[in-house]
């Protein structure tokens, strides 16, 4: 079932390097986590999300989480392992599996 409406737009307008999308991700990523000693200014599009490399210290079941926020939230699903490891990579990557596979008109709006 489909989230009653998008949560988003496809405004590619850039704010601390990040779009619109993609700083919307952070915030939800952070909530759905519970993350919440993360200063969300300071991520970047292409940060790691995942890893020891990323500045949110998200893990396995955190991806979990994730992946289910982002079906509940956004209508797309992250099918396999594999796929996760790819789309979860950044902020950027998640937000362009969300746009080539939303359900809905991201250009509604605009």
């Amino acid at each position: 079932m489909l989230p009653p409406f998008p949560l988003f737009t496809r405004n590619k307008q850039r704010h601390m390097g990040l779009d619109t999308l993609e700083r919307e991700l952070i915030e939800a990523i952070c909530t759905t986590c519970n993350l919440q000693d993360v200063e969300t200014t300071s991520i970047k599009a292409d940060d790691p999300l995942i890893g020891p490399e990323s500045a949110l210290g998200i893990d396995s079941l955190d991806a979990l989480e994730i992946v289910v926020m982002v079906q509940k939230d956004y209508g797309v699903r992250i099918e396999s392992e594999n796929t996760s490891r790819i789309v979860l990579q950044s902020a950027a990557s998640l937000a362009s599996h969300i746009r080539k596979y939303s359900p809905y008109d991201l250009d509604h709006g605009e």
